[in-house]
């Protein structure tokens, strides 16, 4: 309700709710630290994990923050734009989204606290900008490069390999599965798979393609049981008992069409007058069958593989011409397929040339713990790979999956900007001390905002040693103390609990590229909730109008949409 010369004036539906001002700022902030101080304790290698529990019952352990803020179901609309901030986060980077949400939620934090002293949002936004552009510059200048050396040489591969085995463990040393005995395996497995795939670009850099890692997951056995395997592995098995379960050198059709008689879009009604009738109906559709798995060994194809069904009768001629076929695969399978063994997906039979075929050295059908796979091995392009995970739960399973998933992403990061600096909160402590020796620069209020911006980044170190067990204040101290004296790469080596003067001789440092996402994610992040001032919720619908609707457009008026 709002008053125009003294008159109430209704402009909003009956139900909806207003907050505005101060208020409306307040509460935003206040849920998206919410969401922040839920993440907090999963942050670093001796984080705590979360338990979290769907409405189908389905239980996921992890400290993985973009798996965390997916699974939550999260309503208020601030919080859902730190939900936002870390899916981008994990897109684009593929790690640091718990570090994004908790450096925003800080942020905010430090905000309130200069609102409280009547300072106007927008100078907090202006201030905070700027910190952040500084902070950016300042992570080029602190970015120490890294050689990673030709690939296309062994002795370069090696020494690649070792200059990317620390950053490689600084992302899995914080997951929950990597336990000290199988780090170094994960370690070398997702390294392997990377370099594999990464295709030199031409200014020198190395362009790691993920699409062409395939991560495939099967309950049984251990971690350690986990394998690298060149080529594209199946969660299939082969359609028929009579076909061959091995094919060497196999040449590979690649079918994105059912091998089936198609039924007609409209129902459709035959009349038989007698059983001769039924024999030619049922004989032609044999024939048209036939013909199709004819037309496919024609091309020289001994092996098949749709993306969708295979008929009965289509399997026992492919099983007569000694043709591998597998069904119902994936549409994203099917691409690596293509990729990896030089074939093309072809939407009809009748298309299908020799030309379209792919190769492989071998397909084969293996078990894999209680059930079958098929393994496409030695293809034309060896750029293509599968990570098998084995683990003896789906929970495990899961986490390895995300794990390797980060990994991988850190590695394609460092070889596309090839700069490092060092973790364990040494790039925050620096960043702080630096941003509030610029702040004396800067008039005016702003530079109240770029100082709780140095406040907010030192918030990451504190929160590492709070999961460390040290004392966070008394750490902060000596790490500030470090730092004046010029130790730049001065840190907390989680693990030990103790503060290091150089964290490059540990194994703890981070690609630039992820520090930077970090602090724009968090900044814009924000800002944008700093920025409303309104906020205005319409009256969720009730169940009976929800039902209203379904059924006005499900039924639309007359015969054809309103027109008889």
């Amino acid at each position: 309700m709002s008053a125009l010369y003294g008159i109430p004036v209704v402009i909003l539906k009956e139900g909806t709710q207003r907050t505005y001002g101060r208020e409306a700022l307040r509460n935003n902030i206040i849920a998206a630290r919410a969401l922040a101080e839920i993440l907090k304790t999963s942050l670093g290698p001796r984080g705590m994990d979360k338990m979290l529990v769907d409405s189908f019952g389905d239980v996921t352990v992890t400290n993985d923050g973009a798996a965390i803020v997916k699974e939550m179901e999260i309503q208020h609309p601030a919080a859902k734009l730190l939900v936002e901030v870390a899916k981008a986060t994990d897109a684009e980077v593929g790690d640091g989204t718990t570090s994004a949400v908790v450096l925003a939620g800080e942020l905010l934090s430090k905000a309130e606290a200069l609102l409280d002293q009547n300072i106007h949002p927008t100078i907090i936004i202006e201030g905070y900008k700027k910190a952040a552009s500084m902070a950016l510059e300042m992570l080029d200048e602190l970015g120490v490069k890294i050689r990673v050396h030709d690939l296309e040489t062994p002795e370069g591969l090696e020494a690649s390999k070792r200059e990317l085995r620390n950053v490689v463990y600084s992302v899995l040393a914080s997951k929950y599965i990597a336990t000290p005995d199988i780090v170094d395996y994960m370690i070398d497995l997702s390294i392997e798979a990377a370099l594999r795939v990464a295709e030199k670009r031409p200014d020198g850099t190395y362009d790691v393609k993920l699409d062409n890692v395939k991560i495939e997951k099967k309950k049984g056995a251990s971690l350690a049981e986990t394998k690298l395997i060149s080529g594209i592995v199946l969660d299939k098995e082969v359609v028929h008992p009579g076909m061959p379960r091995r094919v060497e050198k196999a040449r590979i059709a690649l079918i994105d069409a059912p091998l089936e008689i198609e039924k007609p879009d409209i129902t459709a009604k035959i009349n038989i007058t007698s059983p001769d009738q039924i024999k030619t109906f049922l004989d032609e559709e044999t024939r048209v069958l036939k013909d199709m798995v004819e037309k496919i060994a024609a091309t020289g194809a001994n092996v098949v593989i749709c993306q969708k069904g295979i008929d009965d009768v289509a399997q026992h001629f492919l099983a007569k011409k000694g043709i591998l076929a597998v069904r119902r695969v994936k549409r994203s399978d099917m691409e690596k397929l293509e990729r990896a063994t030089g074939g093309r997906i072809v939407t009809s039979v009748r298309d299908l040339t020799p030309n379209d075929l792919g190769y492989a050295e071998l397909v084969e059908e293996r078990r894999v713990g209680n059930e079958k796979m098929v393994f496409v091995e030695g293809c034309k392009n060896p750029k293509a790979v599968t990570i098998l995970i084995r683990g003896s739960s789906d929970m495990i399973l899961d986490d390895t999956e995300r794990a390797f998933n980060d990994a991988l992403h850190s590695l394609r990061n460092i070889l596309r900007d090839p700069k490092i600096v060092p973790g364990g909160g040494a790039v925050e402590v620096e960043l702080a001390l630096r941003l509030r020796k610029k702040a004396e620069e800067v008039s005016g209020k702003e530079q109240l905002a770029i100082q709780a911006f140095a406040d907010a980044l030192e918030e990451i170190a504190s929160i590492l040693a709070q999961s460390a067990g040290m004392d966070p204040l008394q750490t902060i101290m000596d790490l500030r103390r470090l730092h004046s004296e010029g130790k730049v790469n001065a840190g907390i080596e989680v693990l030990s609990g103790k503060i290091l003067e150089d964290m490059t001789t540990t194994r703890v440092i981070d690609p630039v590229i992820v520090k930077k996402q970090v602090i724009k994610a968090a900044t814009e992040a924000a800002t944008a909730i700093l920025k409303v001032d309104d906020v205005i919720a319409a009256t969720p619908m009730k169940k009976e109008e929800k039902e209203k609707g379904k059924e006005g457009a499900e039924a639309p008026e007359g015969k054809f949409g309103g027109l008889e």
